[in-house]
């Protein structure tokens, strides 16, 4: 009997789509003419006292294989700053650098989720979260935020009615990727009593910590709260605050009795992120509070022209956002975001993320990164209105 030949690709991964951000950008992201507010970056080049101690890295000849889980002076500066900035004093063997924030994501998912598994997000999400468990054979559950009055925030009643028996994990990313929401401290005590009760870990994407406008400087974090054997993941990395997003440094801190298993899967993942770009994540940990202050003086700055020019048109509803470096703009009479994206590219050179990409209930929305530089994006928004009143 001849058998049937298998596709060579599982069907998980043959689903799998372009995010709406990618549909935008591809073919316009090299185009001079553009504006470009669709992707989460800065114009800002990496600072010279992280690129300078990369170099030196490199020319000292740091070219080789590393620990998978981290350079010993890496994870211990992260380690420092950890103390400094949350008073905190973490065990070592929790904490693992596989390269990326997305890269610890998906060891995360990768932990957690097996084939028919669940994970609740809190959205609206970043899409690649959505992906990141859709690998793994598992589902998702999706729980947005309440919209309104006055600021984005959490319906805990919703979290709790969306768990099942197969709901292995939470996901929550606070400053929010699109919304720029900040999860309150009493917020976080809640979500995790209820995980605690319902038997839940807690995915926590904390890449946005320092970038902050509302409240304190750092963010609230999971680590704060949560016992160190308990099933709490929590994520970060240096893209987002120190302007290295070309650099896929991140890292990730779970439970002490997980460390053995995460430290394996980094391995698996990456053997490791770049040795000498390691270096340069020292740099940014011990030296960089002085350029934090700047860009995040700079997106405040930003944001307030943001609430300027978009919030106060007829056409828009707009939550301030609290942290991060995105608005969320719902648009009146908008129910094809992707549609308006691609308009507003064609018609007036401005790329801005759809709302749909986000997860589900915001195909009125478009998310815009307003981390460039002021006068320029003082140019898309003006733009942007034009195609708003047209």
């Amino acid at each position: 009997m001849t058998r049937m030949r298998r596709e060579p690709v599982r069907p998980d991964i043959a689903e799998l789509e372009l995010t709406g951000i990618s549909r935008i950008a591809v073919g316009a992201m090299h185009d001079p003419e553009v504006i470009p507010l669709w992707f989460g970056e800065s114009d800002i080049v990496t600072p010279d006292f992280i690129r300078e101690a990369a170099k030196k890295a490199l020319d000292d000849g740091q070219t080789f294989y590393s620990s998978s889980r981290g350079t010993p002076a890496l994870r211990a500066a992260i380690l420092r700053y950890h103390e400094r900035i949350y008073g905190l004093g973490l065990a070592e063997g929790r904490l693992i650098v596989p390269g990326s924030t997305m890269l610890a994501v998906t060891c995360a998912c990768q932990c957690l989720l097996s084939d028919g598994d669940e994970m609740l997000l809190i959205g609206p999400y970043w899409p690649n979260i959505a992906r990141a468990v859709a690998i793994c054979g598992a589902r998702i559950r999706e729980v947005r935020l309440n919209e309104g009055p006055g600021r984005w925030s959490l319906d805990l009643p919703a979290v709790e009615a969306a768990l099942t028996p197969e709901t292995r994990a939470v996901y929550v990313n606070s400053p929010s990727n699109p919304t720029g929401w900040i999860m309150t401290a009493e917020e976080q005590r809640a979500l995790l009593d209820l995980c605690r009760r319902r038997g839940v870990a807690v995915l926590s994407d904390e890449v946005y910590h320092r970038n902050v406008f509302t409240g304190r400087d750092p963010a609230p974090s999971f680590l704060e709260i949560a016992g160190e054997d308990e099933p709490v993941f929590v994520v970060n990395g240096l893209s987002k605050g120190w302007c290295m997003t070309g650099w896929r440094l991140g890292w990730l801190i779970g439970p002490a009795r997980l460390a053995e298993p995460l430290a394996v899967l980094s391995e698996c993942m990456s053997t490791g992120a770049t040795v000498f770009a390691q270096a340069g994540a020292i740099a940014a940990l011990e030296q960089g509070e002085e350029f934090l202050a700047t860009f995040r003086e700079r997106c405040r700055i930003n944001r307030d022209l943001v609430m300027d020019i978009l919030g106060g048109h007829p056409r828009v509803d707009l939550l301030e956002p609290e942290g991060a470096f995105y608005a969320f703009p719902r648009i009146e009479g908008v129910r094809d975001s992707l549609s308006l994206a691609r308009r507003i590219l064609h018609e007036r050179k401005v790329g801005t993320a759809p709302g749909y990409t986000f997860g589900r209930g915001n195909d009125a929305h478009l998310r815009l990164c307003f981390a460039i530089d002021t006068p320029r994006l003082k140019e898309a928004l003006e733009r942007i209105v034009q195609v708003l009143d047209d």
